[in-house]
């Protein structure tokens, strides 16, 4: 056994060698912060975390005890694509984390582990301005000088970003994740998605003339199939004294007729629109479609007196996402009805005559529904925004309150366009206009690339690229 007349470790001995050390990581360590995270949410079988957050950064003072991680070249490329590898190992005073950080996250929810460091936990490096996750902890090193331990080791590898919520409250670390760092040319980082919203919108103007013997509307009776672009509406010419009609056609795909929309790019037509009704029909005109492709397509027309015969857009308007509605407002036998196309910029390019209506004496007013007139305020980082209509919500990454563009993350279903979007913090409203789901193309990608190149080899247009049954 061991001599009981001399000590072992006494705790004054230990205290001696904690503070010696305490006061060495004040003099040669970096202040890093440590940022403890809370598991939201866990799968229950394999107790994978699926949902985390880190809410807090604690300073504290740490050793870097080696940086080999950044010699030579840490950067691979694997089957996962581009990794940055770098590792580097830090060393804290076990006291220190006991008596200032412990004492903090104790009671927080969520925390799973709050006497020590724990594996998952993250690492600012103010330095390099990067984030460490922390791999492995080691406690035992050195091994039990007089009979204590004195250091946490950490070993850290540099942290992943997987949508995990970053919200620490320090503006040196919550600007890495936003992107408004001023030192660093970059947005913000993660999965994430662009929503264009819309500004202050304008109500578009129109007005319409009416004519007799015009076409009031056509039925198609049969919708054909294999029309792999819009065929041509053709009808029959007016009398001498007349106008022609004109018309498009609008498709529809998924309907097999005859296995003539086998390939799924190809499509039917579902209705036609009547751009000019034309005038002087005294017997209904024939209707055929022409190219695009397909064929079996059939429609026959209607004709009428006092109808509108075309729509005049005389202001195009802003803010509009979905085509909005058409009255018409006038004596008539058949009240008119028609369509708006709307633009990729918010604005309505023209109208489209649906049924012309049946017996005005006079022109019609036309009042088309309004966009989203009003948006107000800014959103602000990390806030959950809701789709008012879909109930979808989001975190936001980043606001634009020039370009009206909105990045968020963590997104849990679909927005609706059209729909408003608004602030749970901020109280911003906003209304939807784009919806851009495709990441910046940081030169590594290339899932483009490789499906063209893919049909390239099967061409998969084919329901059966295998040859048919």
């Amino acid at each position: 056994m061991l001599n009981p007349f001399f000590l072992q470790g006494s705790k004054t001995e230990q205290g001696l060698i904690q503070d010696l050390i305490n006061e060495q990581l004040r003099m040669y360590g970096v202040e890093v912060y440590y940022l403890p995270r809370q598991f939201i949410t866990e799968k229950t079988v394999i107790r994978e975390v699926i949902e985390s957050e880190f809410n807090n950064a604690y300073p504290i003072e740490a050793y870097v005890d080696t940086y080999d991680g950044y010699s030579d070249n840490p950067t691979i490329l694997s089957k996962f694509g581009i990794q940055a590898l770098n590792e580097i190992t830090l060393t804290i005073s076990r006291e220190r984390f006991k008596n200032y950080i412990s004492p903090l996250i104790q009671t927080q929810p969520n925390i799973k582990v709050s006497s020590r460091p724990k594996e998952g936990d993250i690492i600012y490096f103010p330095l390099g301005k990067r984030l460490f996750e922390i791999k492995y902890v080691e406690h035992e090193k050195p091994f039990y000088q007089l009979q204590g331990t004195y250091t946490y080791q950490l070993r850290c590898e540099l942290f992943r970003y997987e949508d995990e919520l970053i919200d620490t409250g320090v503006d040196e670390i919550d600007e890495l994740i936003s992107g408004t760092d001023l030192d660093e040319d970059k947005g913000p980082i993660g999965n994430l998605i662009n929503l264009t919203m819309i500004g202050v919108g304008a109500t578009a103007t129109a007005t319409a003339g009416i004519v007799n013997g015009g076409v009031r509307y056509i039925t198609v009776t049969n919708r054909g199939g294999g029309y792999t672009s819009i065929p041509t509406v053709g009808i029959s010419s007016a009398p001498s004294n007349g106008r022609t009609a004109t018309a498009v056609a609008k498709m529809i795909d998924g309907i097999v007729v005859c296995n003539t929309n086998i390939n799924p790019k190809s499509k039917s037509v579902q209705e036609v629109f009547i751009t000019n009704a034309g005038y002087g029909y005294t017997t209904t005109p024939q209707v055929k479609f022409i190219g695009g492709g397909g064929n079996g397509a059939t429609g026959i027309a209607s004709i009428g007196d006092g109808i509108v015969g075309i729509i005049t857009v005389t202001n195009s308007g802003s803010g509009y996402v979905v085509p909005p509605s058409i009255t018409f407002s006038g004596i008539s036998t058949v009240s008119a009805a028609a369509t708006a196309v709307v633009s990729a910029a918010g604005t309505i390019t023209s109208i489209y005559i649906t049924n012309a209506g049946l017996g005005y004496t006079e022109n019609p007013t036309i009042t088309i529904g309004n966009p989203a007139l009003s948006s107000s305020g800014n959103f602000e980082f990390n806030e959950i925004v809701t789709g008012s209509q879909s109930g979808v919500t989001a975190r936001v990454k980043s606001w634009n309150s020039i370009t009206n563009i909105l990045q968020v993350s963590n997104i849990d279903g679909e927005f609706l366009l059209g729909e408003n979007i608004v602030g749970s913090e901020s109280g911003a409203s906003h209304y939807l206009s784009k919806i851009d789901a495709m990441p910046t193309d940081d030169g590594y990608s290339a899932n483009d690339e490789i499906e063209n190149e893919a049909n390239n080899i099967i061409d998969f247009t084919e329901t059966n690229p295998f040859g048919m049954p």
